[in-house]
């Protein structure tokens, strides 16, 4: 049993004296033990290291307290599985040399055998379990289809994602064939995942916002929704989607357990979009953390009461900023954690 289950407690819809709390990319650049590690490592090395990923993930847990670990990775590892060459470049972030903008280059895209290509990832994952000893739970994660492909064609980060999204309307067919390939591995890779040991599961579509409404049911959410079909009735899936308040409603009505909501939508807004009855997570803007600790504490405070503390996990709106204070986060952590009404 979980000492700390408030996290599990709250995807399920139980009522708890305060809501629990975890950060986005809580393992992550803010932490000075991880730069340590950074100078040594190069990031996929990190990620492909089951030592080293599960002492970034235990990092946190010891230094500020969150409810939940999520296990360091990154999304880009499902591409790079699918024999796609994926670096990460200092100053750039993700690069893919060879970006899989035509329809021939999306056949030569395999779905691998995720035991074979993967299996750091799942032996990551049984270290962290054993290092946490049931302390808190362990969060899995993948990127939803939409937000892979958009690296896949792009070939790297981008604030509009152009390159694909002209792909995906002028090939729509060999875009929807590339979409499956990834939501067939990125099933496949979560079962493993759940196997291997992790408690919960978050699927990050982080550029669905991109996308207007309705080719955001065609080329993002009917996979999103497969994959918490597949998965949904062995473990609890949240779903968050940035940008995504449009399909709130639909998204409730997913059998995900919860969804997280950024900070450009209001609690109660998100409430009346997925119907009430749903655990929402979110939706600090991660840029208040630079704030003063007091400050922190009193909008974290305002936060919990605007979303009330039951169906309600404690987070940011998205990932952790690198230069954040540690003892800024810690307060954002702690001010969750004194919360009672």
């Amino acid at each position: 049993m979980i000492k700390n289950d408030l996290f599990l407690k709250a995807l399920k819809g139980e009522s708890v004296e305060r809501p629990p709390v975890w950060m986005m990319r809580q393992a992550g650049r803010y932490l000075p033990d991880f730069m340590k590690l950074k100078e040594k490592y190069d990031f996929f090395t990190r990620c492909r290291t089951p030592e080293l990923a599960t002492e970034i993930t235990v990092m946190p847990i010891r230094q500020i307290g969150p409810d939940a670990a999520i296990l360091f990775s990154d999304i880009l590892v499902v591409p790079q599985a699918m024999n796609i060459d994926v670096e990460m470049k200092p100053g750039v972030g993700p690069w893919l040399p060879n970006p899989v903008n035509t329809a021939k280059k999306v056949n030569d895209v395999i779905v691998p055998d995720v035991n074979e290509e993967l299996d750091y990832v799942f032996d990551a994952i049984k270290l962290t379990k054993q290092e946490l000893n049931d302390e808190v739970p362990l969060i899995g994660f993948a990127g939803s289809p939409w937000t892979i492909l958009c690296y896949c064609v792009q070939g790297q980060g981008s604030k509009t994602f152009d390159k694909a999204k002209r792909f995906c309307f002028m090939e729509p067919m060999a875009a929807h064939v590339l979409l499956q390939k990834i939501t067939d591995t990125t099933i496949a890779y979560l079962k493993e995942k759940v196997k291997a040991g992790v408690d919960a599961i978050q699927l990050f579509d982080s550029w669905g916002g991109l996308l207007e409404p309705k080719d955001y049911q065609e080329f993002s959410w009917k996979y999103m929704q497969q994959i918490i079909d597949a998965l949904k009735d062995e473990v609890p899936v949240i779903a968050y989607g940035k940008g995504c308040w449009f399909a709130l409603k639909e998204m409730s009505q997913s059998g995900a357990s919860a969804l997280g909501v950024d900070w450009t939508c209001e609690a109660r807004n998100a409430r009346y979009l997925s119907g009430g009855q749903i655990t929402l997570q979110g939706n600090f803007d991660p840029a208040r953390l630079y704030s003063k600790p007091i400050e922190i504490r009193y909008m974290v405070h305002d936060m919990i009461k605007a979303f009330g503390k039951d169906r309600y996990i404690a987070n940011l709106g998205h990932g952790i900023l690198p230069d954040i204070p540690v003892d800024n986060a810690k307060a954002f952590v702690d001010a969750v954690k004194e919360y009672r009404e």
